[in-house]
Protein backbone atom coordinates (compact mmCIF):
# COMPACT_ATOMS: atom_id res chain seq x y z
CA UNK A 1 0.00 0.00 0.00
CA UNK A 2 1.57 3.22 -0.86
CA UNK A 3 1.11 4.54 2.65
CA UNK A 4 4.86 6.29 4.25
CA UNK A 5 5.44 4.81 8.00
CA UNK A 6 4.38 8.74 9.03
CA UNK A 7 0.84 8.88 7.47
CA UNK A 8 0.40 5.80 8.65
CA UNK A 9 0.93 6.86 11.94
CA UNK A 10 -1.58 9.48 11.53
CA UNK A 11 -4.33 7.40 9.69
CA UNK A 12 -4.17 4.67 12.55
CA UNK A 13 -4.18 7.73 15.50
CA UNK A 14 -7.11 8.95 13.52
CA UNK A 15 -9.19 5.98 13.52
CA UNK A 16 -8.54 5.16 17.21
CA UNK A 17 -10.50 8.26 17.64
CA UNK A 18 -14.32 7.93 18.39
CA UNK A 19 -16.84 10.69 19.58
CA UNK A 20 -20.54 10.28 20.79
CA UNK A 21 -23.02 12.22 18.39
CA UNK A 22 -26.48 13.16 17.83
CA UNK A 23 -25.99 14.38 14.17
CA UNK A 24 -26.96 11.74 11.30
CA UNK A 25 -24.52 9.07 10.92
CA UNK A 26 -24.27 6.53 7.50
CA UNK A 27 -22.97 3.44 9.06
CA UNK A 28 -21.52 2.23 5.39
CA UNK A 29 -19.59 5.11 5.24
CA UNK A 30 -18.48 5.25 9.20
CA UNK A 31 -16.80 2.36 7.79
CA UNK A 32 -14.53 3.69 5.62
CA UNK A 33 -13.60 7.06 7.88
CA UNK A 34 -9.62 7.35 7.76
CA UNK A 35 -9.38 4.29 5.04
CA UNK A 36 -6.96 5.09 2.48
CA UNK A 37 -8.09 3.75 -0.98
CA UNK A 38 -4.55 3.45 -3.06
CA UNK A 39 -5.02 5.31 -6.08
CA UNK A 40 -1.79 4.86 -8.76
CA UNK A 41 1.72 3.96 -7.36
CA UNK A 42 1.84 6.11 -4.07
CA UNK A 43 -1.82 8.21 -4.60
CA UNK A 44 -4.76 7.65 -1.94
CA UNK A 45 -8.25 8.99 -1.01
CA UNK A 46 -9.54 8.98 2.54
CA UNK A 47 -12.66 10.14 4.13
CA UNK A 48 -12.00 12.32 6.91
CA UNK A 49 -15.11 13.41 8.28
CA UNK A 50 -18.64 14.60 6.04
CA UNK A 51 -22.11 16.19 7.40
CA UNK A 52 -25.36 14.90 5.94
CA UNK A 53 -26.94 12.04 4.23
CA UNK A 54 -30.07 11.52 1.93
CA UNK A 55 -32.36 12.05 4.72
CA UNK A 56 -30.80 15.73 4.69
CA UNK A 57 -31.20 16.24 1.50
CA UNK A 58 -34.84 15.70 1.63
CA UNK A 59 -35.42 17.82 5.00
CA UNK A 60 -33.83 20.58 3.24
CA UNK A 61 -35.48 20.17 0.07
CA UNK A 62 -39.19 20.61 2.22
CA UNK A 63 -37.91 22.74 5.09
CA UNK A 64 -38.86 20.51 7.58
CA UNK A 65 -37.83 18.93 10.54
CA UNK A 66 -36.54 15.41 10.87
CA UNK A 67 -36.47 12.86 7.98
CA UNK A 68 -39.40 14.67 6.18
CA UNK A 69 -41.00 11.06 5.36
CA UNK A 70 -41.55 8.08 6.91
CA UNK A 71 -40.91 5.95 3.60
CA UNK A 72 -37.93 5.35 1.69
CA UNK A 73 -39.53 5.53 -1.84
CA UNK A 74 -40.74 9.00 -1.13
CA UNK A 75 -37.12 10.31 -0.54
CA UNK A 76 -36.21 8.26 -3.41
CA UNK A 77 -38.67 9.81 -5.71
CA UNK A 78 -37.84 13.18 -4.00
CA UNK A 79 -34.05 13.07 -4.19
CA UNK A 80 -34.84 12.13 -8.11
CA UNK A 81 -36.86 14.83 -9.02
CA UNK A 82 -34.32 17.11 -7.73
CA UNK A 83 -31.84 15.43 -9.51
CA UNK A 84 -33.60 15.43 -12.66
CA UNK A 85 -34.87 19.31 -12.51
CA UNK A 86 -31.63 20.72 -11.31
CA UNK A 87 -32.75 22.01 -8.00
CA UNK A 88 -29.13 21.81 -6.30
CA UNK A 89 -29.65 23.51 -3.33
CA UNK A 90 -31.01 20.83 -1.09
CA UNK A 91 -27.79 19.06 -2.57
CA UNK A 92 -25.27 21.61 -0.89
CA UNK A 93 -26.88 20.81 2.40
CA UNK A 94 -24.22 17.95 2.48
CA UNK A 95 -20.62 18.04 2.73
CA UNK A 96 -17.96 15.99 2.63
CA UNK A 97 -13.77 16.20 3.19
CA UNK A 98 -11.03 14.44 1.79
CA UNK A 99 -7.66 13.78 2.19
CA UNK A 100 -5.74 13.01 -0.98
CA UNK A 101 -2.64 12.18 -2.32
CA UNK A 102 -2.27 13.13 -5.62
CA UNK A 103 0.49 13.81 -8.86
CA UNK A 104 1.04 17.73 -8.95
CA UNK A 105 0.10 17.82 -12.49
CA UNK A 106 -3.19 15.90 -11.69
CA UNK A 107 -3.75 18.49 -8.91
CA UNK A 108 -3.24 21.21 -10.93
CA UNK A 109 -6.04 19.94 -13.03
CA UNK A 110 -8.48 19.09 -9.84
CA UNK A 111 -7.95 23.00 -8.62
CA UNK A 112 -9.85 24.11 -11.66
CA UNK A 113 -12.95 22.85 -10.09
CA UNK A 114 -12.90 25.90 -7.91
CA UNK A 115 -15.72 24.83 -5.84
CA UNK A 116 -14.35 23.54 -2.42
CA UNK A 117 -11.86 24.57 0.31
CA UNK A 118 -8.44 23.11 -0.01
CA UNK A 119 -5.59 23.20 2.58
CA UNK A 120 -2.18 21.74 0.49
CA UNK A 121 1.26 20.50 1.59
CA UNK A 122 3.19 23.20 1.58
CA UNK A 123 6.75 22.77 0.19
CA UNK A 124 7.81 26.23 1.84
CA UNK A 125 7.81 24.67 5.39
CA UNK A 126 8.92 21.06 4.86
CA UNK A 127 10.87 18.87 2.31
CA UNK A 128 8.68 16.79 0.15
CA UNK A 129 8.84 12.72 0.24
CA UNK A 130 10.85 11.04 -2.57
CA UNK A 131 7.63 9.96 -3.87
CA UNK A 132 6.85 10.39 -8.21
CA UNK A 133 4.55 8.84 -10.34
CA UNK A 134 5.43 6.61 -13.19
CA UNK A 135 2.52 5.31 -15.54
CA UNK A 136 2.44 1.77 -16.71
CA UNK A 137 2.81 0.22 -19.80
CA UNK A 138 -0.62 0.56 -20.61
CA UNK A 139 -1.10 4.21 -20.02
CA UNK A 140 1.50 4.89 -22.34
CA UNK A 141 0.28 6.23 -25.63
CA UNK A 142 0.65 8.83 -28.60
CA UNK A 143 -0.79 11.99 -29.00
CA UNK A 144 -4.13 11.45 -30.23
CA UNK A 145 -4.70 12.78 -34.01
CA UNK A 146 -8.51 13.81 -33.44
CA UNK A 147 -8.42 14.61 -30.05
CA UNK A 148 -6.18 17.99 -29.52
CA UNK A 149 -5.78 16.92 -25.74
CA UNK A 150 -6.15 13.19 -25.39
CA UNK A 151 -4.07 9.84 -26.22
CA UNK A 152 -4.17 7.88 -28.97
CA UNK A 153 -2.84 4.58 -29.89
CA UNK A 154 -0.12 2.78 -27.91
CA UNK A 155 3.76 3.39 -28.59
CA UNK A 156 5.94 -0.03 -28.87
CA UNK A 157 8.05 -1.53 -26.27
CA UNK A 158 10.75 0.20 -26.82
CA UNK A 159 9.78 2.97 -26.84
CA UNK A 160 7.86 2.68 -23.45
CA UNK A 161 10.84 1.61 -21.64
CA UNK A 162 12.72 4.59 -22.97
CA UNK A 163 9.75 7.42 -21.55
CA UNK A 164 9.96 5.20 -18.10
CA UNK A 165 13.95 5.32 -18.59
CA UNK A 166 13.47 9.18 -18.93
CA UNK A 167 10.77 9.58 -16.53
CA UNK A 168 12.63 7.43 -13.67
CA UNK A 169 16.53 9.42 -14.26
CA UNK A 170 14.79 13.02 -14.34
CA UNK A 171 13.24 12.58 -11.50
CA UNK A 172 15.87 10.72 -9.62
CA UNK A 173 17.61 13.27 -10.55
CA UNK A 174 15.54 16.59 -9.95
CA UNK A 175 15.08 14.99 -6.67
CA UNK A 176 19.15 14.62 -5.96
CA UNK A 177 19.63 18.44 -6.63
CA UNK A 178 16.44 19.43 -4.61
CA UNK A 179 18.13 17.72 -1.52
CA UNK A 180 21.17 19.24 -2.61
CA UNK A 181 20.45 22.68 -2.73
CA UNK A 182 18.61 22.42 0.56
CA UNK A 183 21.61 20.39 2.08
CA UNK A 184 19.32 17.46 3.24
CA UNK A 185 20.77 14.08 3.82
CA UNK A 186 17.27 12.78 2.22
CA UNK A 187 15.42 12.20 5.76
CA UNK A 188 14.95 15.64 6.71
CA UNK A 189 17.92 16.23 8.03
CA UNK A 190 20.36 19.17 7.28
CA UNK A 191 23.45 17.78 6.32
CA UNK A 192 26.70 19.53 8.16
CA UNK A 193 27.85 22.29 6.65
CA UNK A 194 29.12 25.53 6.92
CA UNK A 195 26.58 26.58 3.96
CA UNK A 196 23.19 27.00 4.74
CA UNK A 197 21.61 26.04 1.07
CA UNK A 198 18.93 27.80 -0.24
CA UNK A 199 15.01 28.26 1.18
CA UNK A 200 12.44 25.36 0.77
CA UNK A 201 10.34 27.43 -1.30
CA UNK A 202 12.98 28.10 -3.77
CA UNK A 203 14.08 24.83 -4.33
CA UNK A 204 10.74 23.38 -5.00
CA UNK A 205 10.66 24.92 -8.23
CA UNK A 206 13.49 22.18 -9.60
CA UNK A 207 10.77 19.28 -8.87
CA UNK A 208 8.89 17.84 -11.69
CA UNK A 209 5.13 17.80 -12.37
CA UNK A 210 4.95 13.95 -11.38
CA UNK A 211 6.25 14.48 -8.02
CA UNK A 212 3.31 13.98 -5.48
CA UNK A 213 2.02 16.59 -3.36
CA UNK A 214 -1.35 16.30 -1.14
CA UNK A 215 -4.38 18.29 0.38
CA UNK A 216 -7.30 17.96 2.34
CA UNK A 217 -10.84 19.14 -0.29
CA UNK A 218 -13.87 19.99 1.35
CA UNK A 219 -16.81 20.24 -1.13
CA UNK A 220 -20.81 20.56 -0.56
CA UNK A 221 -22.52 17.43 -2.14
CA UNK A 222 -23.56 19.53 -5.58
CA UNK A 223 -20.22 20.42 -6.44
CA UNK A 224 -18.85 16.78 -5.83
CA UNK A 225 -21.09 15.40 -8.42
CA UNK A 226 -20.09 17.93 -10.91
CA UNK A 227 -17.01 17.36 -10.19
CA UNK A 228 -17.79 13.79 -10.78
CA UNK A 229 -19.98 14.33 -13.49
CA UNK A 230 -16.42 15.22 -15.71
CA UNK A 231 -13.67 13.55 -13.90
CA UNK A 232 -14.90 9.99 -13.57
CA UNK A 233 -16.04 10.80 -17.32
CA UNK A 234 -14.58 8.13 -19.93
CA UNK A 235 -13.03 10.60 -21.96
CA UNK A 236 -11.60 12.57 -18.75
CA UNK A 237 -7.74 11.85 -18.58
CA UNK A 238 -6.61 8.34 -16.72
CA UNK A 239 -4.48 9.67 -13.73
CA UNK A 240 -7.86 12.21 -12.28
CA UNK A 241 -10.18 9.94 -13.50
CA UNK A 242 -9.15 6.63 -11.36
CA UNK A 243 -9.41 9.30 -8.00
CA UNK A 244 -12.55 10.07 -9.26
CA UNK A 245 -13.98 6.46 -9.89
CA UNK A 246 -12.80 5.94 -6.08
CA UNK A 247 -14.71 8.80 -4.75
CA UNK A 248 -17.95 7.79 -6.92
CA UNK A 249 -17.55 4.92 -4.69
CA UNK A 250 -17.33 6.63 -1.81
CA UNK A 251 -20.75 8.70 -3.09
CA UNK A 252 -22.48 5.48 -3.37
CA UNK A 253 -21.58 4.61 0.14
CA UNK A 254 -22.62 7.78 1.94
CA UNK A 255 -25.88 8.35 -0.30
CA UNK A 256 -26.71 5.51 -2.36
CA UNK A 257 -30.21 7.44 -3.36
CA UNK A 258 -28.21 10.08 -4.61
CA UNK A 259 -25.70 8.21 -6.37
CA UNK A 260 -28.21 6.09 -8.12
CA UNK A 261 -30.40 9.45 -9.58
CA UNK A 262 -26.90 10.99 -10.31
CA UNK A 263 -25.64 7.66 -12.03
CA UNK A 264 -29.39 7.38 -13.87
CA UNK A 265 -29.35 11.41 -14.51
CA UNK A 266 -25.93 12.48 -15.24
CA UNK A 267 -23.21 10.40 -15.88
CA UNK A 268 -25.55 8.01 -18.05
CA UNK A 269 -27.94 10.55 -19.32
CA UNK A 270 -27.69 12.04 -22.56
CA UNK A 271 -28.74 15.67 -23.36
CA UNK A 272 -29.89 16.49 -26.72
CA UNK A 273 -29.74 20.19 -28.37
CA UNK A 274 -32.90 21.07 -30.09
CA UNK A 275 -31.72 20.69 -33.68
CA UNK A 276 -30.68 16.56 -32.57
CA UNK A 277 -34.08 16.97 -30.85
CA UNK A 278 -35.40 17.30 -34.20
CA UNK A 279 -33.76 15.00 -36.54
CA UNK A 280 -34.19 12.47 -33.51
CA UNK A 281 -37.97 12.97 -33.71
CA UNK A 282 -37.22 12.82 -38.14
CA UNK A 283 -35.84 9.50 -37.56
CA UNK A 284 -38.92 8.35 -34.88
CA UNK A 285 -41.38 9.40 -37.61
CA UNK A 286 -39.87 7.11 -40.51
CA UNK A 287 -37.41 9.41 -42.68
CA UNK A 288 -34.02 8.63 -43.32
CA UNK A 289 -32.13 11.36 -42.02
CA UNK A 290 -28.11 11.57 -42.98
CA UNK A 291 -25.73 13.89 -41.57
CA UNK A 292 -25.63 15.83 -45.23
CA UNK A 293 -29.33 16.51 -44.82
CA UNK A 294 -29.71 16.82 -41.12
CA UNK A 295 -28.30 20.42 -40.49
CA UNK A 296 -25.80 18.88 -38.42
CA UNK A 297 -22.56 19.62 -37.94
CA UNK A 298 -20.43 16.12 -38.55
CA UNK A 299 -19.19 16.63 -35.22
CA UNK A 300 -22.83 16.99 -33.56
CA UNK A 301 -24.10 14.16 -36.37
CA UNK A 302 -21.29 12.27 -35.33
CA UNK A 303 -22.10 12.69 -31.45
CA UNK A 304 -25.83 12.18 -32.00
CA UNK A 305 -25.34 8.81 -33.76
CA UNK A 306 -23.04 7.70 -30.91
CA UNK A 307 -25.48 8.59 -28.63
CA UNK A 308 -28.37 6.65 -30.09
CA UNK A 309 -26.63 3.68 -30.54
CA UNK A 310 -24.23 3.54 -27.12
CA UNK A 311 -24.09 0.06 -25.93
CA UNK A 312 -25.45 -1.55 -28.71
CA UNK A 313 -23.52 -3.93 -31.11
CA UNK A 314 -20.22 -3.09 -29.10
CA UNK A 315 -21.11 0.79 -29.96
CA UNK A 316 -19.70 3.05 -27.43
Amino acid sequence: MPITPTENEEIEQAREHRSPTRRATVSALEELLQVPFPVLDHGFVRVVDYMGDDAAIVQAARVSYGKGTKRVSDDRNLIRYLLRHAHTTPFEMAEIKLHVKLPIFVARQWIRHRTASVNEYSARYSVLDKEFYIPSREQLASQSSANRQGRGDEISEAEAARVVEILNGDAEKAYAHYLEMLHENGHGAAQHSDRKGIARELARMNLSLNFYTQWYWKTNLHNLMHFLQLRADPHAQYEIRVYAEVILEILKRWVPLTHEAFVDYRMNAVTLSASATAVLRRMLGGEVVRQDNSGLSKREWDELIASIYKGENGAS
